[in-house]
This record gives structure tokens, sequence and C-alpha cells, in this order.
């Protein structure tokens, strides 16, 4: 605007208002990026305070663990299964929240990271299959991002009737910490 204003010749009267205009426009824009809003009570920010001070003290958990009737669709989004039987070739779909799992803050917000290894072992405790890593749980929020949602899906092929478990382990990457389950469960054969 003042390189415009300056190839016209503008009176005294133009130049005072320009700038009345500019300061304006200066205000507006201040108000405008600070927006007016209610702000929680003083007992609701200590109850976050003191919620922050448990999740980081109680270390890595899980608030719940279940199979499922398919893969979960968000946080408590899912069916829990009926029972812990399966037929044999049949997905087994399983939902877990985890928490107390660490943050690491930059600029851009809190991330969260996890890693998922499981085993699935017979009922003497011989390892039948495992895998390290396999699934990775991870994201940057601008706030800490405390409704995490596992959801995990196996098909063993060649599975022969009888009783099994599944465990799972966690790996808190940025927290260093690890937590895991295990689930029983039966292979029926199928119909």
């Amino acid at each position: 605007m003042t390189k415009q204003a300056s190839r016209f010749k503008l009176g005294r009267n133009s130049t005072s208002l320009a700038l009345v205009f500019g300061i304006l426009a200066a205000a507006g824009s201040a108000v405008a990026q600070s927006p007016d809003y209610k702000s929680p009570s003083p007992a609701f920010t200590e109850a976050l305070a003191a919620f922050d001070a448990a999740w980081a003290a109680d270390g890595l958990a899980f608030s719940a663990v279940t199979f499922t009737d398919g893969p979960g669709s968000g946080y408590g989004k899912y069916t829990a299964t009926e029972n812990n039987v399966f037929s044999a070739g049949e997905t087994i779909a399983l939902y877990a929240e985890p928490v107390g799992y660490a943050f690491d803050q930059s600029q851009d917000g809190y991330t969260y990271k996890l890693a998922a290894s499981y085993r699935l072992m017979n009922t003497s405790g011989q390892v039948l299959s495992e895998q390290s890593d396999f699934a990775e749980f991870t994201g940057t929020t601008r706030s800490k991002q405390r409704q995490l949602s596992a959801s995990l899906s196996f098909q063993f092929d060649g599975l022969p009737e009888g009783d099994y478990a599944l465990e799972a382990t966690f790996a808190d990457q940025i927290g260093n910490q690890t937590a895991g389950f295990k689930l029983p469960f039966t292979i029926q054969a199928a119909n």
C-alpha cells in the first residue's frame, strides 16, 4: 500500500486517513489471532496436571485388552468376542489401549512411538511363531494424545486344534519401557 500511495499525489488529509486505516487493520489482525473462549477452571487445570503426573509415574500399561470381532475402528470402537474360541485358519483380531507411554515434545507438538511384537505359544510355553516390531503406533499432535488404540490381526494357517496363548509386547521407544499381555485362546476344527 505504501508503494502505491507514493505514486499518487495525496493531500494532507488523505495521508492521515491512510495511516488511521493502517493502524486499525493492524489492531484487527491482533484481535483475530487471539480467540475469545472460556478457559478451563483452576480445578480442571489442577486435575489435568495431576492426571499428567500419574500418567508419567505409572509407566506403560493397558486400560483394555480383548479379542474382537474384526479390527477396531478407533479408540473404544470395537466389539469384543463372546469367547476366545476360533476356527482353524480364522483371522484372530485383538484390541488394546496402551497408557502411560512417554512423549517427546518439540515445536511441532508431542510425539509418541510404540512398537508391537508378538509370540504364539502352546500350553507348555513352546514358542510356535514370533515377530519383533511387526506393528508401529506413532504420531505427533499439538496436545498429548492419550486415546491410543491398537488393533492387531493374526492369521495362523495350519494351527491344529488345541489351546494356545498369544503374547503381545509393546515397546515405548521414547520412554524406553515395555509392557505386554497374554491372551489364551482355543483353536477348534473348522465346520
